[in-house]
Formats: structure tokens, sequence, C-alpha cells
């Protein structure tokens, strides 16, 4: 017995893998031979569309046009192999043949699908632009430009006064775009052009354009090159063409160069030049795409000049994977994987025997593959993947082949499903019939009754129950129920669907509220319908509850519940309402809003725009989309949008301008799971308009808890370039996974070391690119991207770096100066331009003389960028230059400085003109300082002329005084003394021969050496600044004034030196070396107390210190002595009541005048 169940056991494996690979041999029977492909055709022309299948027979053929099946007629029928035949192409719009057109072919394995080929009538459209009429100079560039739409691509040619023109010569470039290019205008050139476009279907000639030649001046000025037509973004199809232009002008006429984005090499195998500098790539491949630059430079030097374009290469799908055909056993799990590529990113669909397969509880599709679980006999057929983006289509194909087992048990049975709550529903049943005991496991799937594309739930429960309460549903919702019993062997077929409802609850939360005003006295609410996981059930009415906000009195309303908006009226102007809405269901009332503001708009507040009509729409999780248009009437002198947003229960933050033309915006770097505040407004000429207030909740980011799948994975290969100073271009891989569901992307934004987060710009976009614009120039931004798929977000990207590129200079260099420094050599100098964001890399100095600048013929010195001064050599003498600077970088030139003119004098009069030729350097100083300098040197001569005056004055009184000492001296005065008549000669004798207390002076006026008994005597910087102020002081105190005698000197005699105490005031040690204080103290120049008493021998102490600023010698003890004199500064002339004259004879010698010169050289 044994061998006998062994033996037949052996035999239905063996029929089971026979079976299977005949099904899958058989399968392979049924394939396309020739599929039909895209055709373009005349109207009235005769049309074949090819489709030819193989495989087991009986085939049928059945034809798709734009999805949906073809009606055949007289006109249109098929073939007897097949092909879909068209008589006569129609292109009436209410009958035409144009559109997408596939064949299905199906046996009794299934049924495959085709590719898609579309049939397009030929025609040519009017011209979208006419060439324009133009003035152009002799010898520069002249271009005209003509569009137009046509199928298929028309060629383009050019007409001269009605006499077709070559596509190419040495100056003539036809470009195949509708680009006429003439190099070096001649009057021959002047005339009528007009563009003629020919294709199979028809020729059409534009208008004609005039070109008018103006005479060149003579001799022409030289220009910088500035490019005219730069390249321009392109986005062709692989195995097309690329053509980009670049033309240029400029004086020399500049050379054309191109270069690629990141050192990358141009294929010089498929691409030429046409013309003076245009691109042309044919054979267009993924790897020609990127970032071209043209160049434009002057011959022999670094000046130049650029423009930038991207190219975006277009690829049709191409399979990397393909599904491969599987057996599976009931109640398993399939599998089919499909991989493709191409540009945009292909969106990978399945198809079913030709239909597509929808996503269900048991079916799903992850990362482009299909899976099927709990396979079901329904499931046996031919699958096909279909890759396809706005490039085309590809399809691979593959059969699931379902294996059945006689020994499975019996579907469960008498499902039934009781109500428990608003969430919960108690799910009954009975074991299966066949087979229970051979049950291990029930499979309990549910899933929402209403909808497509609902999401199948599975709970796997022991064997040990037949009872199982599903709790989490949503209120008031249907849900279908059914139930799989498995075994070791497999699993039995489904049970019986069986449908229940929850009960209703009350509202999970209040809707979202919306506020207008159409008037100063009214408020216009509406709010959006709960949706039913919020509702949880149906809402039956709305309560409506609004105040003042300085008064606590509250009004209510309530709403039907099917009211979707409502006008409150009688409103008091310019105040401010607080609002809130609560919903009931019919178990209860739900909680209300939260309060929200609206203010009424000013009774005088009547020509102002009305508040826009505003949507709010959550993106994602983070991101709300705004979407607005004006009531008729509000847009005239519309000047802007303010908007401003803050999250509940916080401070409203500043507005944001948004300029007039946009009608959308969006807000991103949100919280999950908060309400926010939006409020908008316009405003024009006339001021700010009504405000329109809006809430809105975001949703939470789904996690990976919340559903049993993954979040996606952020997208790859982020690259970025700097298309210009103000935009860069973004492009990034999609993650490989579902297929058919809408994908976006949020691009994230910022300068580099950006410390404000409320600056971070968000940008959001359905395609795989994008480039972001009103950048600021020379500035390093970082960029993410992140995805959105069905309420799941990936996380960010890692950040990538790009740099803006710098804009060319706008200003010239500032400060430009110019110094003759040698004979034929002169210095100019410069600041950079007061442009702190534009990088300089180059200075261009020109320069030339007066009559060289008359004939334009200027020459040139180029510096780096880091470089502010020049030397120009070889001047002639005798001339007069003109110096100008210009600032430059990658991006262009700037403007040139203000013209600085530079006199070089002849070489005989060089000496001469030295000052003059330094003052040339300072020639560009501006009128300010030009006048601080007149004034200063006028004050400065006016002191002189004073200080002259002044010291001729007393020299005067110098000249009477000395005539009359002498006079005295000779014939009363002994040769010891000399005695003063009035306070004249007192005053005159103190200024002429000073004398001082212990010190040995130069009576005869040999010398201004004064010396004591230690060695020079030299005053302090503060006598200096006293005696400078008691030269205008007079004392009229009646006090006795002591004076030294002077004493005139003749070699060989002896000098009088005197000293005097007072026993009041014993000297000190100080004392001792300078003299009595008395001796420091400040007295008066004349010497009235010598007038009062008639004793002309007596003079002021002060005074000899004050003559002894003459001498300008310093010495330590003249500052000791000067520091001694502080406590007396007070005391302007010593009081004494007892003096003592000592008299000593002292010899004076040579010798001894020679030894004070050596004192006076160096002092102790």
């Amino acid at each position: 017995m044994a061998s006998f169940k062994k033996d037949l056991f052996q035999r239905l494996l063996f029929l089971a893998v026979f079976l299977s690979i005949s099904g899958v041999m058989s399968f392979s029977e049924l394939f396309f031979i020739k599929e039909p492909h895209d055709v373009t055709a005349m109207r009235r022309d005769a049309v074949i569309l090819d489709c030819q299948a193989h495989g087991e027979a009986p085939i049928g053929i059945r034809w798709l046009k734009n999805a949906a099946a073809l009606t055949e007629s007289e006109r249109v029928y098929l073939l007897t192999n097949g092909s879909l035949f068209i008589s006569e192409v129609e292109s009436r719009k209410d009958k035409s043949d144009e559109g997408f057109y596939q064949c299905l072919a199906q046996n009794k394995y299934g049924s495959i699908l085709s590719q898609r080929a579309r049939l397009t009538i030929a025609g040519l459209s009017t011209f979208t632009q006419q060439p324009a009429s133009i003035t152009v100079m002799e010898g520069s560039v002249a271009r005209f430009t003509c569009k137009i739409t046509a199928t298929p691509p028309p060629v383009i040619t050019w007409e001269f006064n009605r006499v077709t023109l070559p596509l190419a010569t040495e100056r003539i470039t036809v470009l195949p775009s509708g680009v006429l290019q003439i190099q070096g205008v001649e009057p021959a050139d002047a005339g009528s052009y007009r563009c003629v476009a020919t294709n199979i279907a028809s020729r059409r000639r534009s208008s004609e354009a005039v070109l008018t030649m103006t005479a060149a001046p003579s001799p022409r000025v030289p220009q910088s090159p500035r490019i005219i037509a730069g390249p321009q973004n392109l986005t062709v199809a692989v195995h097309s063409t690329a053509l980009l232009e670049c033309m240029a002008t400029g004086n020399p006429r500049p050379l054309i160069s191109w270069s690629r984005a990141g050192h990358k090499s141009i294929d010089v195998h498929k691409t030429k030049v046409l013309g003076n500098g245009n691109l042309l790539i044919s054979d267009v491949k993924p790897q020609h795409a990127g970032i071209y630059f043209c160049r434009a430079t002057t011959p022999g030097t670094r000046n130049y000049t650029i423009a930038a374009a991207n190219i975006t290469v277009l690829a049709p799908p191409s399979l990397m994977e393909w599904p491969e055909s599987v057996t599976r056993p009931r109640a398993g799990t399939a599998r089919l994987a499909c991989v493709a590529e191409g540009f945009p990113t292909p969106q990978i669909t399945w198809l079913k025997n030709g239909e597509p397969v929808h996503s269900n509880g048991r079916i799903k599709m992850y990362n482009s593959k299909l899976v099927i679980n709990q396979i079901i006999p329904e499931d046996d057929g031919i699958y096909q993947c279909q890759a396809e983006n706005e490039q085309g289509s590809v399809l691979a194909m593959a059969r699931l082949i379902v294996v059945m087992s006689d020994n499975r048990p019996s579907a469960p049975r008498n499902v039934r499903a009781d109500t428990v709550s608003s969430s919960a529903i108690l799910l009954a049943w009975e074991r299966p019939m066949y087979n229970s005991d051979k049950v291990i496991a029930y499979s309990v799937h549910y899933m929402k009754a209403e909808g497509l594309n609902n999401e199948e739930y599975q709970i796997v429960i022991g064997n040990d129950t037949t009872r199982y309460i599903i709790d989490e549903l949503e209120a008031g919702r249907n849900y279908t129920f059914y139930i799989v019993a498995y075994m070791p062997m497999g699993a039995s077929r489904m049970s019986d669907h069986v449908i229940q409802r929850t009960l209703e609850d009350v509202p999970l939360r209040a809707p979202e509220l919306s506020l207008t005003s159409r008037s100063p006295s009214d408020i216009q609410v509406s709010w959006q319908p709960l949706s039913h996981k919020l509702s949880r059930g149906r809402v039956s009415a709305y309560r409506l509850s609004y105040r003042t906000s300085t008064d606590g009195a509250v009004t209510q309303l309530e709403l039907s519940g099917h009211k979707t908006h409502h006008l409150l009226e009688g409103l008091q102007p310019d105040t401010t309402y607080l609002l809130r809405i609560t919903a009931a269901t019919s178990v209860g009332w739900g909680e209300p809003s939260a309060w929200t503001s609206h203010r009424t708009p000013k009774a005088s507040s009547t020509k102002v725009p009305l508040a826009p009509e505003l949507q709010l729409e959550s993106l994602n999780c983070t991101t709300v989309v705004l979407r607005w248009h004006l009531p008729a009437g509000s847009g005239t002198g519309l000047q802007g949008f303010k908007l401003s947003y803050h999250e509940e229960s916080e401070p409203e933050g500043p507005p944001t301008q948004i300029p007039p033309h946009l009608r959308q915006h969006t807000i991103g770097g949100l919280d999950p799971r908060k309400k926010y505040h939006v409020k908008l407004l316009a405003y024009s000429f006339m001021g700010e308009g009504y405000q329109a207030d809006q809430t809105i909740s975001t949703p939470g980011c789904v996690s990976v808890r919340d559903r049993l799948v993954p979040p996606p994975p952020p997208p790859h290969h982020v690259y970025t370039h700097s298309n210009s100073s103000s935009s860069v271009f973004l492009h990034w891989a999609r993650p490989a996974f579902t297929g058919e569901q809408t994908v976006n992307y949020t691009v994230r934004c910022n300068p580099v070391g950006l410390q404000n987060a409320s600056l971070v710009l968000y940008l959001q976009t359905a395609a795989q690119s994008l480039m972001v614009t009103d950048l600021d120039p020379n500035t390093n931004y970082e960029f993410a991207v992140r995805l959105h798929v069905d309420q799941l977000s990936s996380p960010w990207s890692p950040v990538v770096y790009q740099a803006t590129l710098p804009e060319a200079p706008t200003r010239a260099p500032v400060g430009v100066k110019v110094t003759l420094i040698e004979g034929d050599t002169a210095l100019v100098s410069w600041k950079p331009p007061d442009e702190l964001s534009i990088a300089v890399t180059r200075y261009t100095i020109l320069y030339a003389s007066r009559r060289a600048w008359a004939a334009g013929e200027w020459q040139i010195l180029q510096r780096e960028g880091s470089v502010t001064m020049a030397l120009l050599e070889n001047l002639q003498s005798g001339q007069v230059y003109l110096v100008k600077v210009s600032a430059s970088n990658q991006m262009g030139d700037g403007p040139f400085s203000p013209a600085v003119e530079l006199s070089v004098r002849t070489d005989a009069h060089a000496s001469q003109t030295h000052g003059t030729a330094f003052s040339d350097g300072f020639y560009h100083l501006d009128q300010r300082s030009m006048t601080g300098i007149v004034v200063g040197v006028c004050i400065a001569l006016t002191c002189i002329i004073i200080c002259v005056l002044i010291l001729a004055c007393r020299s005067k009184t110098r000249k009477s005084s000395a005539t009359k000492s002498i006079r005295q001296a000779g014939g009363q005065t002994p040769p010891t003394a000399v005695c003063l008549a009035n306070q004249s000669q007192a005053e005159s004798v103190e200024v002429m021969m000073p004398m001082m207390r212990d010190h040995f002076i130069d009576a005869k006026g040999g010398t201004n050496l004064v010396i004591n008994s230690y060695g020079p005597v030299k005053p302090t910087v503060e006598k200096k600044r006293r005696k400078r102020w008691n030269f205008f002081k007079r004392d009229n105190k009646d006090v006795k004034r002591v004076s030294s005698p002077s004493y005139p000197y003749h070699h060989g005699t002896t000098l009088l030196c005197y000293t005097e105490t007072s026993p009041q005031h014993p000297p000190s040690s100080l004392q001792g070396l300078f003299g009595p204080p008395g001796g420091d103290s400040e007295g008066s120049h004349s010497s009235e107390g010598s007038h009062e008493t008639g004793d002309s021998g007596r003079f002021s102490h002060n005074d000899t210190e004050a003559t002894n600023l003459s001498l300008g010698v310093g010495s330590r003890l003249a500052s000791l002595h000067g520091e001694d004199s502080e406590a007396s500064a007070e005391t302007p002339v010593l009081e004494v009541t007892e003096k003592e004259l000592h008299l000593h004879m002292i010899p004076m010698t040579e010798t001894t005048l020679q030894e004070q010169e050596i004192m006076e050289t160096h002092p102790v």
C-alpha cells in the first residue's frame, strides 16, 4: 500500500510539472511579429498600420484608438493579417483619424497589447513670428528670424529681393531653426528679405523685411565683444539634431568658441560649426546633455563675454529588467519585476490580458514590481509591463500560471458580521465542510466597500477559534469581509463576502473656516465639508458663533448640514470679530473650532480691491499650496498681494510681498498636524484691499507604523549647474518604486550659512528637473530634494552645493588717479567698483594722446583683478593723455570710468614743472577737497602776514631802545650797569638782554647762551605756554618788583651776578639749584614797578624766562625747574620787603665763552 501511494504521488508530481512547463511553453507561442509605428500622412492618403501576431490558433486581433475600441467602417477596416487599413485619411474636427493606435492579440492563454503608434496628418500653419526690418551699420552684423509650426518640420530658406539665397556662404548663414545671419554687412546687402517654409503638405512665404545700412564712422571706435543672439535652452529627442546659435558683434570682429561645463569634452565627431560660430550637434545622444558656453573674444586680447545654455536630451523608454513567467499554487504569492530607463523617467503600468491592473488588497505595486498575494484561479493570465513617457512606450510580457490542488479544504461557511461600536465589528464563521481537520490557521481579509484602489488588510489567527473582533475602523463606514482557511499544502477558496457598517460618532473636529468681506458691514463665512474620516458619519447641522473682540456676548446660528457658507450682515465697520464653528451628526455635537479673527473694512474703503477668493490645499504634511483669483473689476491698478500666516496660538509674522501677476504660492517648512491661519489681501494705488482669512490643518506624515509599507527613498543623483548669475538648474533621478502613483517633489534652496530659517526657499514640482531663478549673483547655495507620494514623504536627499555665476560689472572703477613719476612714465591707480557681490578678474586700461584719441587709436593695458595700479610708459613729452579704466569678469565687461587727463611737460622745463607734475597727480581731487585746500592756504598766508607785521613793529621798537641804551651807557651809566629811564626802555632791554638770578649772562650780546652754576638752562614747555599768554597781561597792583639787572658784555671784562635772599622763605634744595620760588613765578612783561620807584635796574625774572624760550635747548634741570615752579603759578610777581644784592666779579675770557658753547651743545 505504501509503494502504491508513493507511485501515485510521483505521477501526480510529474503531471503538475508537465502541465506547468507545457503551459509556459505554449505561452511563448503568442507574440507580435509586427507592431504599428508612428506615421505622418497627407489628407486623403491611404495608411496601413501593421499588426501581426503569432501563437496557438485561433488568434483574434482587435484595434484600439486612444485606449477605446475602434469601430470598423468602409473607410477603416482590418486586413486578413490583422493590420489596420485606412483608405482616406480625414482631418476634420468632427471626424479626424489623428490619434494613438494599438492592436490587441488574443488566444486561449490570454491577450497581449502592442506598442502605441501615433497617426499624424501633415500640415503647415501660419507664421508665428515674421521677420522684422532692421537698420545696421556698415561692416556690422544683421540677423532675421521667422518661426512656423508644421508637421513634419519644414525646410526653411530665405529670399533676397525675391531671389533664393544659398544656405551658406562666407558671410551668409541660414540656420535650420529659421534664422538668417549676415556677417560684415555691405551696401549690396541692403534690400528686402523673406523666409520660405516648405514640407510635404504645403509651402508658405513670410512677409518681407527691409535691411537698411548706414555708413560707419571713420575711423571705427574699438568696441568690446557683445553677444546679440546667444544660445537658448533646448529640449531635443535622442537621435535628432540640436542647434545652438551664437552671434556676436564688436570691433575688431570677435572670435566665437564653445566649451562645456564641468570640463567635459565636445564630441567632435557629431559636432560642427555653422557660419561664424553656431554649434550643430547631429545624432544627439544622452551624453550630449549638459550646459554649453559660447565665448566671444576680441582677437589678440583676453577681453571676452560668455553666454550659456542647457541641452536636455529626451530618450524613449528602454527595459533594463523584464518580467519572467512563473507558476504558483493557489493562495501563493507571485512577484513580477520590471525596470526601465529613459528621460523623462518612464511611468510603469501593468496590464493583465490587455487591461490595466488596479491595486487592491491582494494586488500591490511596489518599486515597479507587481506583487499578487493570495493567488486565486482568476489571477491566471498574461501580464504586461508597459514603460511609457512622452517619447514613446515599450512593453514586456510574462504569464502567471495558477496550479490547483484537489486536497485543499473547502471555504469557511456562514460568515456573519455584527457592529459593536463606531470603530469595531465582530466577525464569526463556521469551519469548512470538507477537510476541516487539516486547517492550521484562518486569514481574515477586510477593506472599505466604497471607492477604488482601497487597501486590503489581513489578519492571521489560529484554528482554535471562529470569532474575531476587528477594531480601529472608521465610523459610519461600510466594510467588506471574507475568510480563507489554510492547510500545509495550500489555502481554501475565499468565503462569501459580507458587508457591515460601523456606527456613527460625533465629528472628530470642526471644519476649517474661510472669511472674507464684501462690504464694510458683512463677513462671508465659508467652509469645506469634513472628510468621512473626520465627520465619522453624516453631518446633520452646523453651529456658527461670533462676537466682537471687545464684547463677551456671543451670537449663535444653527445651519443645515448641507450648507457650506453663510453671510453675516449688519456688522460694524473697522471692527475685529471672532468666529468659530461646530459640526454635529445624529449622535451629537463635536468640539468647536478655535476662534478665528477677521477685521471688517473701513467704511471709506469702497474703491480698494475686493478680497481674493482663496483656496488652500495640503500638498503633503509640511507644504500648503495657495491658489486665488480676484473678483471681476478688482484688478485695476493692482500693485501686488500681501500674504501672512502663522500657527494657531502663535503671533502673526510679517507679511510676504507677492507680485501682482501671480495667482499661486507655496508655503513650505510647516509642522505636521498643526493648524495654520492664512491671510491674503490685494493692494493698489488706493490702498490695501479687503482681507481673506482661512485656516488649514497640515496632515500627519505617514510613518512605517501607520502603513505596512516603508517610506520611499529620497531622490538620488542630484546634480546642479549654474545657468546664469541668477539661476541654477537642478536634475535628479527618481527612486525605483510604484510607477502609476502621482509623485511630487519639494526642492529646498538657501544660501550656505543662512541663519534665518524663514528665508529658506521651498519649490514644488512634478518633474525631475527644475530651474531655480531669482537667486543672488556670485552666491553659494545648497540644494536638497525630497519626494512625496500618496501622503508619504521621503527623507531629504544629500545636500549639493552650487554657486551662481557672477554678474558682469555694471559700474566703473572709482578713484582713478594718474601721477607723473618720471619724464615719460606715469602711475595710474584706481579702486574696485562699488559692487560688493561682483567679482572682478581683470582690469582694462585704455590711454591715448588727444591726437590718437581723435583717431580712435587707444593703447590697451590689462591687469589681474587683484591689481589696482599700472605704469604708463614711453609717454611723449608735450602731450595731454586721456586715461580710463574698466572692470571685467568671465561674464563680461563693465563700463569705462570717465576719462582722466594727464599733461606731460617738455624736458626743458622738467625741473620747473616738478610742482605742476606733482599737482597733476592730484588733478582729480573733488571740489570739496579743492575748496578746503584753498581756504587753508588763505588762512596760512594771513597768519604769515600778521607775524611779519608784528616782527616789523617790534624791530622798530628794538632799534629805538638800543639807541637809548647805548647813549645812556656811554654817558651816565658805568660799564657794569644799565639804567632805564622809563617803562618802554625797560621792556626793550628785557627783550634784548634777559637776565636770570644766579645765572651767568652774556651781557655783551655775543651769544644767546644762558647758564647757571650747574650748566645750560632750558625752559620747559609749560613755560612757553604761560609766557605766550602772559605777554599780554598787565598787573596794576602796587607792589615792589625785583628784576635782575642786565650787563653788556665785553671780551676780557668781568660779569656781575646777584643773589637775593628772603628770611620768610628759606631756600630748599631745589631752590638752591634753580633759585628761590620767586624766580619761577609768572609776572607782567612791563615794568610798572620800576617806573613807580625810579629804579631802572630792576627787571622781572619771568621776562628772562620768556626770552629763553627762543633758545630751543632742553635739559633735565630745566624741566625740574619748571616742575618746581608749579606751586607758585598763582603769584605773578615776587613781593619782597627786604633784599640783599651780592655782587661778584667774575672774569670772562675767551675760554669761558667756549665752555659755554660746549655746555649748550651738551647740556648736563
